[in-house]
């Protein structure tokens, strides 16, 4: 029988069931894969990003979390102010959890996230979605922090969000360490 997100609050109630617990979990782990067109050449490829879903049932009461780890090109804004000419990029990661009152399709996550960043990443480019990609990101320069900022304020917008997890993580291209930021809406304070 598959297992589908809609399912997961009765399986979990089933397991407790089962096996006479006051709690159980699931996490699900998959690949998502989106066709995404080069924005000059238009071009299709599959990206691939990395999801989750996290749920607990208890006798407190059920728990769903959605998590989507978006890969993303960021701008040195520190780096592009003190050169005469060019900047330096770096690859990032942006990880993003998520409470919800509603139904949030992942692609409106991801859309969100990648609006975020200095550019999107994409599968497959050719030379002038490569122009467009590396101009779009010179004229959005952003630092991890600027990132993390962003995706939350676009989560503190969206009212189907109660509660986020947001990271950053850029695989620094000049320097041997990776440039992080984190930020966290507590349950608290919705």
């Amino acid at each position: 029988k598959s297992i589908h997100v809609e399912q997961t609050q009765k399986i979990l109630q089933q397991m407790r069931l089962a096996f006479d617990a006051q709690s159980a979990h699931i996490e699900m782990l998959f690949p998502y894969f989106i066709e995404k067109k080069a924005p000059v050449s238009g071009i299709p490829g599959l990206m691939e990003y990395q999801c989750s879903f996290e749920a607990i049932s208890s006798f407190d009461g059920d728990d769903f979390v959605m998590g989507i780890v978006v890969p993303v090109m960021t701008l040195c804004p520190c780096s592009k102010e003190i050169s005469d000419y060019g900047a330096h990029n770096q690859r990032g990661n942006i990880t993003l959890k998520i409470r919800s009152t509603e139904m949030i399709w992942l692609e409106e996550l991801i859309e969100t996230v990648e609006s975020c960043a200095s550019a999107p990443v994409y599968s497959l480019l050719k030379r002038p979605d490569e122009k467009f990609i590396t101009e779009q990101s010179y004229d959005n320069p952003k630092f991890v922090e600027d990132v993390v900022r962003d995706v939350a304020v676009a989560m503190n917008k969206d009212k189907r969000v109660s509660w986020y997890k947001i990271s950053t993580e850029n695989f620094e291209s000049i320097h041997n360490h990776s440039a992080y930021a984190y930020v966290e809406k507590n349950k608290l304070s919705q």
